[in-house]
């Protein structure tokens, strides 16, 4: 296996493959199908036909909460929070953007309804994330409170400002856990008449949790990949989902991550042994992945930790080979962008 290093995961993107909104309809976003050679270009709601009966989708059933909150500081200044996660007794843990810091004990009023008390750094006092106690008039819980006040957190890439259609579309069909910062994209695609169809051709499903942090858009500093540290993600795999999983494997169904945060919980259960915490596993290439066959993603970001996790499931050769014809084909990215379905690489 040769040593990979973040150049190698580096392409040039036209700018305006960039995905600013996303399809008309969820189902009718492309999907470039790279278990063959040559890669067929397809539509999304044909994914059914290269499923079989027997096989088993697992998806990342999370919801994204409108963590992203503006404020001001006692001396008038501006911030923005993005709550990474919510704690007991109406506390959370923030990304905080401000010109200066205020000191711990500082009270923020957050969107003219609530405060926010700093109490420090998270996880201790040299953490990059902030510590937060929410307090409202009414003794709302943190996401009663973003749910009022707070706004869709787009991805960075995404240049305009949230709207109501964001709040429908930047989430999937079967949100069900409050956590997430981030969309589980691959699973936009999905609407109800295309997950009738799955069931109807005896394709399985089941759910898994990982609550998407901000991390997810974290940039990898360091040539040397290994140097790299993983951002940590709060993640459960369900006794039930335990069990399809089992079934499946018994009898010769193949086990379909919808997603790379799908894979990233599989994959920690797998190595840990633990059925629910929190992971920071990093995946590339010459990872021994134990429960994942196929693979539907979206396009990544370059020099990305998931454009190496895809890597290492598809193979480098093979999918720098996919991304150069998606963008050939003009094919759009990121996370209102296209998708596609891999297989993995075999020895």
């Amino acid at each position: 296996m040769r040593a990979f290093t973040l150049s190698d995961f580096d392409f040039d993107l036209p700018p305006e493959l960039v995905a600013q909104h996303p399809a008309a309809e969820r189902s009718a976003s492309r999907l470039l199908d790279g278990t063959i050679d040559p890669p067929i270009d397809r539509i999304f709601k044909d994914l059914p036909s290269q499923l079989r009966a027997g096989d088993l989708l697992v998806f990342n059933d999370t919801r994204v909460v409108k963590a992203r909150l503006f404020g001001e500081k006692p001396t008038g200044g501006k911030l923005e929070l993005l709550v990474e996660r919510v704690l007991q007794g109406n506390e959370v843990v923030a990304h905080m953007k401000v010109s200066k810091k205020p000191p711990v004990g500082t009270a923020l009023a957050m969107a003219g309804e609530f405060q926010a008390t700093l109490l420090g750094r998270w996880p201790d006092e040299n953490g990059a994330l902030f510590h937060f106690r929410f307090e409202s008039a009414a003794g709302e819980d943190p996401y009663a409170l973003m749910a009022r006040c707070g706004h869709v957190p787009l991805p960075p890439y995404i240049e305009h400002a949230d709207s109501q259609d964001d709040e429908r579309r930047y989430q999937t069909v079967f949100a069900r856990v409050p956590g997430a910062v981030a969309a589980p994209t691959a699973a936009l695609h999905f609407d109800e008449a295309l997950l009738a169809e799955l069931e109807a051709r005896g394709v399985q499903r089941a759910n898994v949790t990982l609550h998407v942090g901000a991390g997810t858009f974290q940039p990898v500093k360091t040539e040397n990949i290994a140097d790299h540290t993983m951002h940590a993600e709060r993640y459960e795999v369900p006794e039930a989902t335990q069990r399809a999983i089992a079934d499946a494997k018994a009898r010769g169904g193949r086990i379909v991550a919808v997603g790379t945060t799908t894979v990233r919980t599989l994959e920690s259960w797998a190595r840990s042994g633990e059925a629910a915490g929190d992971t920071r596993i990093f995946i590339t290439p010459g990872f021994a992945f134990e429960h994942v066959d196929l693979l539907v993603t979206n396009f990544h970001l370059p020099k990305s930790t998931l454009m190496m996790l895809v890597s290492a499931f598809a193979g480098y050769e093979r999918v720098m080979a996919l991304y150069a014809h998606a963008i050939r084909e003009r094919y759009r990215f990121f996370s209102y962008g296209d998708a596609m379905l891999l297989s993995r690489q075999t020895c």
